[in-house]
């Protein structure tokens, strides 16, 4: 049986994102400060505010069912349904976020230059390998 290594590499990178948003869950502010977020979050935290943590989990959560259906369609995980239209999905989000960072940053004040341009090139990798590889199994979904 073969597996396609694109979608496996997608999967993985997907992983690598979920488990770095669940590790800001566990070492809250200096995990996000040094993954780019800005002072803005940093101080909410400090004061207490739940809100960077759910919005870190939520991001986690949906990252790791990424990765499954990645998995999954790359044929090293039961059939998920609806594998095309969640992989379709996820690469228009990730195209999204990747192209529109220009248009979010005003409104994430405080999140460095350098986590714009880091985060957005890896939406970008992410889309990319996950768009190859979909197209390379497409017809088998």
């Amino acid at each position: 049986m073969t597996y396609n290594l694109y979608l496996c590499i997608a999967a993985a990178m997907t992983l690598v994102a979920a488990l770095l948003h669940f590790a800001c869950l566990i070492w809250g502010a200096p995990l996000f400060r040094l993954l780019g977020a800005g002072e803005a979050v940093v101080a909410m935290l400090s004061r207490g505010h739940t809100q960077p943590l759910l919005m870190a989990a939520i991001v986690g959560i949906a990252l790791l069912l990424c990765s499954a259906y990645a998995l999954s369609a790359a044929g090293l995980i039961m059939v998920l349904p609806l594998r095309r239209l969640v992989l379709l999905g996820l690469i228009i989000v990730l195209l999204a976020r990747a192209l529109a960072f220009p248009w979010l940053k005003p409104y994430f004040v405080g999140n460095s230059d350098l986590f714009w341009w880091t985060s957005s090139a890896i939406c970008l990798l992410l889309a990319a390998a996950h768009a190859i590889g979909l197209r390379q199994v497409w017809s088998d979904l």
